[in-house]
């Protein structure tokens, strides 16, 4: 039997409430910071709550060069190209050669697309009249409008899928871009997630009682509810015999995914937690790996009374007394729930905890949870050489998607 090809990533993009690019992410991931303040992207003053986690200070011009128009580019656009860019010279890829494009794919996850525009349209129309209204802002509304743009303005040419499966979407897309090039579809992906704020899904999260008033508090007995955020977060995936060929540096593997649903509720998740564990089994299949190997979980950990305790017992029924020594936590508690874009973004952040040696903090967090008792991390950082690192998203819909990471150790290993 033919060994399986050694897929890597060799580039990290984000931008996300507490880091501009990936070193400032690393940096505040460390030391804890909070980037959930008050929102002012759009009026919040009807809501329970007013806080969120907003990306502050971008300016697209800064980031994307004049050769790309952003005029027709909705906010989601922006962010994600510019998190490509980012990535792309990261990985030492931009401007990307004329072959390269051809075989490289894009896989998008992601959920608002371009509400926000489409929310300034709907008050010119209301206010100006339908003669009077911009439709260009609508050019950009529709989802998948992120992942065509990258590819439309690199020049990529190989496959190219948007993944709307909620808070599981931006994992979903990093595992499937593995596949692709598993399969041999593309010889690289431009991969992870976007999620712009938007009074929309503000509205909706408010509706739904589920948003804390202050800020979230993963795992506390007095947790509330989540808190809301936006970000782009994009990683370059290649195979390794690829990135070694052309003297890349690699922060680690992915090693894993595994995907389930739980065909239980639209928005709550099943308290069995079945279906969050055959997604972690499916992961530790997929992998090859077993219980034993996991250093780290990084969990969805979204703050909302049943999710945390469901995480815990499917956490628990899987690894059981192992679990209890197995560190967690939730970074969501710094830079809020990106939605769409969560899976990937706490992607980056299993690579940054694996190439730099620490387990990032769950903040915010004061009095334990009896039913949330297992190992997680809320006194500040904890530093820890990892070796294989394991990331949960459990989405609405009952989406569940976990990833495995594994530590890269060899020529152009990226360590801290």
């Amino acid at each position: 039997m033919q060994k399986q090809k050694r897929i890597v990533i060799t580039g990290l993009g984000t931008k996300n409430a507490i880091g501009a690019d990936a070193v400032q992410f690393a940096d505040a991931l460390r030391a804890g910071v909070c980037g959930i303040e008050p929102i002012d992207l759009f009026d919040t003053s009807e809501f329970r709550t007013h806080k969120g986690g907003q990306i502050r200070n971008f300016v697209a011009r800064q980031s994307i060069p004049e050769e790309y128009s952003i005029k027709r580019m909705s906010r989601a656009d922006q962010l994600s190209f510019a998190a490509t860019l980012e990535a792309l010279t990261d990985a030492g890829l931009y401007p990307l050669t004329e072959n390269l494009g051809d075989e490289t794919g894009v896989a998008i996850g992601g959920g608002s697309g371009g509400l926000l525009e489409a929310e300034s349209f709907y008050t010119e129309l209301m206010s100006r009249g339908f003669d009077r209204a911009r439709f260009s802002q609508l050019s950009s509304i529709y989802c998948a409008s992120s992942a065509d743009r990258i590819a439309s303005n690199l020049g990529l040419f190989g496959p190219k899928t948007t993944f709307m499966t909620a808070c599981s979407a931006g994992a979903t897309a990093l595992g499937y871009a593995r596949d692709m090039i598993l399969s041999g579809q593309a010889k690289m992906m431009i991969a992870g997630g976007v999620e712009p704020m938007c009074r929309i899904t503000y509205a909706a999260f408010n509706a739904l009682k589920s948003v804390e008033e202050d800020v979230c508090r993963p795992f506390d007995k007095n947790r509330a509810g989540l808190s809301l955020g936006e970000a782009a977060a994009i990683v370059v995936m290649e195979p390794l015999e690829a990135a070694l060929e052309r003297g890349a540096k690699i922060y680690g593997e992915i090693l894993g995914y595994g995907v389930t649903c739980d065909a239980f509720h639209m928005t709550a998740p099943d308290e069995k937690a079945s279906g969050a564990v055959r997604s972690m089994q499916a992961a530790l299949k997929d992998s090859g790996l077993s219980t034993e190997d996991i250093d780290y979980i990084n969990a969805h950990g979204t703050a909302t009374p049943v999710n945390d305790v469901t995480e815990t017992r499917a956490i628990k029924a899987l690894f059981g007394k192992r679990a209890y020594s197995i560190p967690v936590s939730s970074t969501k508690s710094m830079h809020a729930h990106t939605l769409g874009a969560a899976g990937a973004l706490e992607g980056i952040v299993c690579l940054l905890a694996l190439t730099h040696g620490f387990i990032p903090p769950t903040i915010h967090s004061q009095e334990r949870d009896d039913e949330c008792d297992l190992d997680y991390v809320t006194q500040g950082t904890r530093n820890k050489e990892l070796r294989v690192v394991l990331s949960n998203s459990f989405a609405f819909g009952g989406n569940n998607t976990t990833l495995i990471f594994g530590r890269y150790e060899g020529p152009g290993a990226v360590h801290g």
